[in-house]
């Protein structure tokens, strides 16, 4: 099985965004360390609890002060931009490391004012083209745009001798037949919709056929022991109410806040397979963890896992990585 990371520059409590992505560098040199296959820096705004709004700019940042590891987005959210624009950045990446960048393209809203800030022309009413968009930017990699169309004459991609690796995110299932028919990989956000997970990424792999790349991605705290990791992982469950009481503004919990903002039986919520069920969060030993990933995986049909760790400290979160690292035998 494949280890990846997904980060999100998770401020953890007292400190601020600096030191969280400072922290996201330190993340990608430690999962290379480990033998993780790649790791993907997400796109959030407006947020307290993360620091990562502009994934090239953390993708230029990690694969400079890394070797082998992949490198990419987590995702660029296409939705709110020009094709145009993220090729030209993404083969720039590229060239800065051959072989190592991935472009995971996602479509996604960050709330009404968000996605009005974000777009350049604010009177045109907005458009689901997200499809259109996607196969914009093939064309740019591959010069597949027809003769006489109005883009044929760009390319973005000369003197570039390789091309980023696309993938398309989702956490619906709807870009599965999307992604599958065009050959791009396809992330499925198991932290978000584990129940959709398995369904998606089966469908997915019926359109791509043999060749078929899919990333089951959940969200996991991995500690020595089944009741250590429990009680980290309360920091995300208390982070999620935050969020829905206080929004974009609410900040990471310690530990000892969250068991304090916790009833039990938030305390409580599964962390493991369930009467059948995927839990939206992942937590225990590592030898907990392995099995639900080697069950989950399976029941997919990917070979690569994508980890989520929304931990408070930095220190627990280091630790839980490579203890996953050294459980999936890396």
């Amino acid at each position: 099985m494949k280890l990846s990371l997904v980060e999100l520059s998770t401020v953890a409590p007292g400190s601020d965004k600096r030191q969280a992505l400072k922290d996201s560098i330190d993340a990608a040199k430690q999962a290379e360390d480990l033998g993780y296959h790649r790791i993907w820096y997400a796109e959030h705004h407006d947020s307290a609890s993360t620091a990562s709004s502009a994934p090239e700019i953390l993708i230029a940042l990690a694969a400079n002060a890394t070797s082998r590891i992949r490198v990419g987005s987590g995702a660029v959210l296409l939705n709110h931009y020009s094709p145009y624009k993220v090729t030209e950045s993404f083969l720039q990446l590229e060239a800065l490391a051959p072989g190592r960048i991935d472009l995971g393209l996602g479509r996604a809203t960050a709330g009404p004012v968000v996605d009005l800030a974000l777009r350049r022309d604010r009177d045109a009413p907005a458009t689901d083209d997200f499809a259109q968009q996607v196969q914009e930017v093939l064309a740019y990699f591959d010069g597949r745009f027809p003769a006489g169309h109005a883009f044929a004459r760009l390319n973005p991609a000369a003197g570039v001798a390789t091309r980023p690796e696309v993938w398309i995110l989702g956490s619906s299932g709807n870009s599965a037949r999307m992604a599958g028919e065009l050959g791009l990989g396809y992330a499925f956000a198991g932290f978000i919709n584990p129940d959709g997970a398995e369904r998606a990424l089966l469908r997915h792999g019926a359109f791509a056929g043999p060749a078929a790349r899919g990333i089951l991605s959940v969200s996991a705290v991995v500690a020595d022991t089944d009741s250590e990791a429990q009680r980290l992982n309360w920091t995300r469950t208390a982070l999620m109410a935050r969020l829905g009481r206080m929004g974009a503004a609410a900040p990471v919990p310690t530990v000892e806040e969250a068991e304090r903002e916790l009833g039990q039986a938030q305390k409580d919520i599964p962390t493991v397979i369930t009467d059948g069920r995927w839990p939206r969060q992942l937590a225990g030993s590592p030898a907990t963890v392995r099995d639900q990933l080697e069950q989950m995986t399976k029941a997919a049909g990917v070979d690569e896992v994508m980890v989520q760790d929304i931990i408070a400290a930095p220190a627990d979160r280091a630790h839980s990585r490579a203890l996953l690292a050294e459980a999936l035998g890396l």
